[in-house]
């Protein structure tokens, strides 16, 4: 693994209990930095402490502003500032057609994976311009440039990041503050691969040139590239990591 410096930078990773979240947190910590876990489960985040026994963890619900306002306090109580935010809450769904999506399941998509998004950088945001400075890496998807079929919700969410994610950083350029997100195709997670049935797995890796899922670590790895200082004339994109699928 290439070292990148992260040394004493505080970093808060939303839906840091697993998947690419803790992924991006265990590459972070071996990276220097000071790990801020925040997730809505207290029993996700204990399992994660124990890979990370040095993490601090703060239960918060993303779609809930009070409490996004709440652990960015405690952060800075704690820390007294955030270098380094990256926005890894998300749900997905069943494969569901449009005519039969339901409109509650269609609103907790958007609210968790766009809506969380804006309030934890709305949120965070304000203390970095005070220091003018930080990065802030927010989790797109490969769904969100193609659109995949029977994923309307997951996928209009994260198209939404993207642009969010454009519009943000266009807004904080005159600032030190770099604002990107990463666009991953299928990765080997426990909710979005292995819990597929084999013959779904088949179908997503068909799709994928490389001929594999992508793996954890290779999506924290450039999420470790894009909150390091050596990101300094890049903000605005969305990186692809889709083993060759991605069109555009």
């Amino acid at each position: 693994m290439n070292q990148i410096d992260l040394a004493q930078r505080v970093a808060v990773i939303t839906g840091g209990s697993g998947g690419i979240g803790l992924a991006t947190a265990e590459r972070m910590a071996q990276s220097g930095a000071h790990i801020v876990l925040w997730d809505r489960d207290r029993a996700s985040l204990d399992g994660a402490q124990q890979a990370l026994p040095d993490a601090i963890c703060i239960v918060a619900d993303v779609t809930d502003e009070a409490e996004v306002e709440r652990a960015t306090a405690e952060v800075m109580s704690r820390f007294g500032r955030i270098d380094i935010l990256v926005n890894a809450a998300g749900v997905t769904s069943a494969r569901l057609a449009v005519t039969e999506f339901p409109l509650d399941l269609w609103r907790r998509i958007l609210d968790v994976n766009l809506t969380g998004t804006f309030l934890v950088c709305r949120s965070v945001v304000k203390e970095m311009q005070k220091a003018n400075r930080g990065r802030i890496v927010n989790l797109g998807s490969v769904a969100g440039k193609e659109g995949n079929p029977f994923s309307s919700g997951y996928s209009a969410a994260k198209a939404a990041v993207i642009a969010f994610t454009k519009s943000l950083a266009k807004e904080l350029a005159g600032t030190e503050i770099r604002v990107n997100c990463v666009a991953p195709a299928i990765i080997a997670t426990k909710n979005l691969f292995y819990d597929m049935p084999e013959e779904r797995q088949r179908t997503w890796v068909s799709r994928v040139p490389l001929g594999r899922p992508g793996r954890p670590e290779e999506v924290a790895a450039m999420i470790a590239w894009l909150s390091s200082d050596e990101c300094s004339f890049t903000t605005g994109a969305a990186f692809d990591l889709s083993g060759g699928r991605a069109t555009y």
